[in-house]
Formats: C-alpha cells, structure tokens, sequence
C-alpha cells in the first residue's frame, strides 16, 4: 500500500492506524482495541464507504 493510499485510509476512518497488512486480495488494518467500532461505523458504514472509495477489501481488527 502506497503512502498516499494509507493517508487517505488514516483520514476516512478517523482513528490511528498501528500497522497494515496485505493478505491476499484483503487489507487488514489494525487500531487500538478502543476505536474498532469507530473505524468501523454504524452497520459497517466507515468501512464501507472507505472500502468504495479506495478500491480495498478492507477487514478492521483490534490491535492485540
């Protein structure tokens, strides 16, 4: 994932990003245990919306 991709992302989701990966046709993002449910938004709206613009599957985890 590019720099410009992963601002973008950190901007959409409104929460801090602690580390991407890329697994197969999937990006995992990881936030802090605490902002899952912000980054994911209401009904899975954030990450939805996220996912439409940026052209990503995206999945949301806890950071552990």
């Amino acid at each position: 994932m590019d720099d410009q991709t992963l601002s973008r992302l950190k901007l959409m989701l409104g929460v801090p990003i602690e580390r991407v990966e890329e697994a197969g046709g999937t990006v995992i993002v990881y936030v802090p245990s605490d902002k899952v449910g912000r980054a994911v938004g209401q009904g899975g709206a954030v990450v939805r919306a996220a996912e439409l613009v940026l052209g990503l599957r995206l999945e949301i985890k806890p950071s552990s």
